[in-house]
């Protein structure tokens, strides 16, 4: 199951002045633009960037970030809008071979990048995440760590194993020796967070980032760093993409300041 929200707005009245007045000011740029080291008339507030209408693929786990992150961006490249659409990497890795027509990838893992990379240009790692055990608010089943989730009372929820974050389960019980039977295996993180937060399942693991933006609804049991998996994001332009400079343009802004700020203030670690 898909996570799939579009968002597009309307430019104001003001977006349209400043293209009525771009080629006045394009007929004083000669040797007074450069001589002061200005932009020509291609510049902008958002240097050369090219306005583009991208879409966006990104994993689940990514949805409130690239929400806040899309604004953003939109905000500082006037006439550029995004239109994402969020799901299981493994999802997108589909959509991609099947020639889905889109302009930017963003996976949880860099194995599901590896799958298309002959479909896509250099990725870079955005941000990086941890796991987490999620539980029903006030932890009402006292779930201290990995071992309680074998308990065969609890309803344990897991994302599926061809899922980065399922992939980043099984990894970690694993290590630790711990057998679970989930009650199901979903399509993506999302997914197994909806679980819990319904009281369908008494835990899950999800990322760390996934429990803090449903805090009202789900506690978040910590995994110690020996036992826990990290999560690496990376993201990349595609091939065929028919926006190429401003898909890189895009994928640059996520590594720049301005991008990085976003991720860590939800919670993202560093690249």
């Amino acid at each position: 199951m898909s996570v799939t929200r579009t968002r597009t707005r309307r430019r104001t009245a003001a977006v349209l002045t400043a293209a009525l007045l771009m080629p006045l000011a394009a007929c004083g740029t000669d040797d007074a633009g450069r001589g002061t080291g200005g932009s020509t008339a291609s510049g902008s507030a958002s240097g050369d960037t090219p306005a583009a209408n991208l879409t966006v693929l990104a994993a689940a786990s990514l949805t409130d970030v690239f929400e806040t992150a899309g604004a953003a961006y939109e905000k500082s490249h006037p006439g550029t809008r995004i239109t994402f659409s969020f799901a299981g990497s493994q999802e997108l890795v589909a959509q991609v071979s099947q020639g889905s027509p889109a302009d930017v990838l963003v996976t949880a893992d860099t194995k599901s990048m590896d799958k298309v990379k002959a479909d896509t240009g250099t990725p870079a790692v955005i941000a990086r995440n941890r796991l987490v055990i999620a539980t029903g608010e006030g932890n009402p089943h006292k779930i201290a760590g990995l071992k309680d989730l074998a308990d065969t009372k609890l309803k344990v929820v897991l994302a599926a194993p061809e899922v980065p974050a399922g992939k980043y389960s099984k990894q970690i019980l694993d290590a630790q020796n711990v057998t679970v039977k989930p009650v199901s295996q979903e399509p993506n993180v999302r997914a197994v967070l909806s679980k819990v937060e319904l009281g369908e399942a008494d835990a899950g693991l999800v990322y760390r980032t996934d429990a803090t933006s449903a805090a009202d609804k789900v506690d978040a049991v910590e995994i110690p760093d020996a036992q826990n998996a990290i999560a690496q994001y990376p993201a990349a332009t595609l091939k065929d993409s028919k926006n190429a400079r401003a898909a890189a343009a895009f994928v640059a802004w996520l590594s720049s300041p301005e991008g990085q700020k976003i991720l860590r203030d939800a919670g993202f670690q560093k690249p």
